[in-house]
């Protein structure tokens, strides 16, 4: 779907305190931003930023970093972020997902959200997929060695897709479902804007959690 264009977006965004400005100046450097040296999670392609201002929220203790590279989409978050000022603890970044290595420095992340990416569903586009080998190598350059990328989605087949292309870059998986809603891992869980039109339609909802190594071998603990 064609995404409507916001006129001023972009300059709106160019003036917000809550967005960094060439962020590649900062690499390396992101606990001198907050002014702290907690946890920085990071959630690519953020959308309308309801997930992540929960998490903010409920987690003063870390650090949070929203990314969209869509200024429209941007925009809308920005207006409700000005309504949450006592979130000190989050800031946004408009920029691609391809440029994270250039952002933030080796280990600098603990931890990454991808919820309802796109699922650039042709084959000749699966290297768009923000769970292939492609967008996984970025990941492993800017996470710690412990650090997790959890993913959700209510696309079964980017779901199995990213169950496979995952091990193949290198990483172990750690926890998978089927159907989030209905296991163990519901308790806790905070839903985006689209997880809460999907959820409410019966459309259940895949999620993953991977982390960093060499190791190929798929977790077990499989909830369908």
């Amino acid at each position: 779907m064609r995404l409507r264009h916001i006129p001023g977006s972009e300059e709106q965004i160019e003036k917000s305190s809550y967005v960094i400005q060439n962020p590649q100046e900062k690499k390396g450097r992101w606990k001198e931003v907050f002014g702290n040296s907690c946890p920085l999670e990071i959630e690519v392609g953020m959308g309308k930023g309801k997930f992540l201002m929960e998490l903010a929220s409920a987690n003063p203790q870390v650090n949070y970093i929203g990314i969209e590279m869509y200024s429209s989409v941007l925009l809308k978050a920005l207006q409700k972020r000005e309504t949450m000022e006592e979130l000190s603890n989050l800031l946004f970044l408009r920029v691609d997902a391809r440029e994270l290595a250039d952002i933030f420095g080796p280990e600098e992340v603990d931890r990454i959200y991808l919820n309802f990416s796109d699922p650039w569903p042709k084959d000749r586009h699966a290297k768009r997929r923000l769970t292939s080998p492609r967008f996984m190598s970025v990941y492993h350059k800017i996470l710690k060695r412990d650090g997790v990328v959890e993913f959700k989605t209510d696309n079964r087949d980017l779901f199995e897709y990213s169950l496979e292309s995952i091990p193949t870059a290198g990483w172990e998986v750690k926890m998978q479902t089927f159907d989030l809603h209905h296991s163990p891992w519901a308790q806790g869980n905070v839903m985006t804007e689209y997880e809460t039109k999907f959820s409410s339609e019966g459309k259940p909802i895949c999620k993953l959690i991977a982390q960093r190594g060499m190791g190929k071998t798929v977790s077990s603990r499989i909830q369908e």
